[in-house]
């Protein structure tokens, strides 16, 4: 380590008395910046998670082709980077040539199948007046206090290349920035924060790595039965099978809430093309959410910090609420960084703790 890391920092207080007053008043001072840091940085705090985000999954593809590729760290993770880039450049090339209009076909399907239920709706005096702008304006009003810098195509293309460029950055050289954080702490307390810190990025790795895994086998298994398996049993393919797997692996990078919306899509459109093409569209989002669900999700749980779904479904909420789009697609990451750290802290004191004194005969 850098010869700084043995130094005093600037929180390091020797009086016991003095420092338990200042820790009094820096938690009390902690909680009126950390309110005022939620209200007026919220955009470029979550850019930053984003790209520490990002960072760790490059660092994990860096770390697994270490495993095959015997060069050194820098060509791995710009084989890596290179792997991105051609994928994204894939997506909007693959996009923009076979599924733009499908896209569009997607949009103006779920919106006629929408009216169609609130017509329905209407009819049978079950909601009065509905229409679908009014809803979408209702569900909408409250979610997202998104800022300027994301409220735009623009805005959120400027997030997505600082979010790449902040990843590509944090990737090259971690440590710098673990030593640059460590020196803010304690010189007792550093060492504790290093094995904090690598455990936090070993479980994010699992994590994201198996978010990815999901993804894959999401997209695939539903364009794959929307498409092919229905005709073994006569039933019509379900049209946009591509758009479909796509949006369904791109969504199940967030749990709950993206299963539900991809669902939603898949069974309007199922719908539109007739009962049976619906029906078998309905089999296929449960056959796929409850191979995820008793199958990938618990491998995942078992490589690393296993979430419980309610405190998933609470943070996308939450975050979803206060920052958007952007903080609903982190809630995961957040959560299960916080609850490593907070299980390791938690480890480590009670192994410091004496063991309690046998009980006496």
């Amino acid at each position: 380590m850098a010869s700084h890391d043995y130094e005093p920092g600037p929180t390091e207080i020797s009086d016991p008395r003095l420092r338990f007053e200042v820790q009094r008043a820096g938690i009390w001072i902690g909680m009126v910046l950390l309110a005022a840091l939620v209200v007026v940085l919220a955009a470029p705090l979550l850019l930053i998670i984003g790209g520490m985000v990002f960072a760790v999954l490059l660092d994990g593809g860096t770390r697994l082709l270490g495993r095959w590729l015997p060069i050194g760290r820098g060509w791995r993770l710009a084989l890596v980077i290179l792997a991105a880039l051609l994928f994204i450049g894939w997506t909007i090339w693959y996009s923009g040539t076979q599924l733009v209009n499908q896209f569009a076909l997607l949009r103006d399907t779920v919106t006629a199948q929408a009216d169609r239920l609130l017509d329905w709706l209407s009819a049978n005096g079950l909601f009065p007046d509905a229409n679908l702008s009014a809803i979408s304006g209702q569900l909408f009003a409250s979610i997202g206090r998104v800022t300027s810098v994301l409220g735009t195509a623009i805005g959120a293309l400027t997030a997505a290349i600082l979010i790449f460029v902040i990843g590509i950055f944090i990737a090259i050289e971690p440590k710098i920035y673990d030593r640059g954080v460590a020196w803010m702490v304690p010189m007792a307390h550093r060492e504790k924060f290093f094995e904090i810190s690598d455990r936090v990025g070993f479980a994010l790795r699992r994590l994201l790595a198996g978010r990815i895994l999901g993804m894959v086998i999401e997209g695939i298994f539903t364009y794959v039965m929307l498409a092919h398996v229905g005709t073994w049993f006569g039933i019509a393919p379900v049209p946009l099978a591509a758009v479909l797997g796509l949006l369904t692996g791109l969504l199940a990078f967030i749990p709950n809430i993206g299963a539900i919306i991809s669902g939603i899509l898949m069974v309007a459109v199922g719908f539109s093309a007739g009962t049976e093409p619906g029906l078998w569209a309905i089999f296929v989002y449960f056959f796929v959410q409850n191979f995820d669900g008793y199958v990938i999700i618990p491998l995942i749980a078992k490589k690393t910090v296993d979430l419980a779904p309610a405190l998933v479904l609470a943070a996308q909420l939450l975050m979803g609420t206060l920052f958007g789009f952007l903080g609903l697609l982190l809630a995961d990451p957040i959560v299960a960084a916080i609850k490593t750290t907070l299980e390791e802290i938690s480890k480590r004191k009670e192994e410091a703790e004496p063991a309690p004194p046998p009980p006496e005969d």
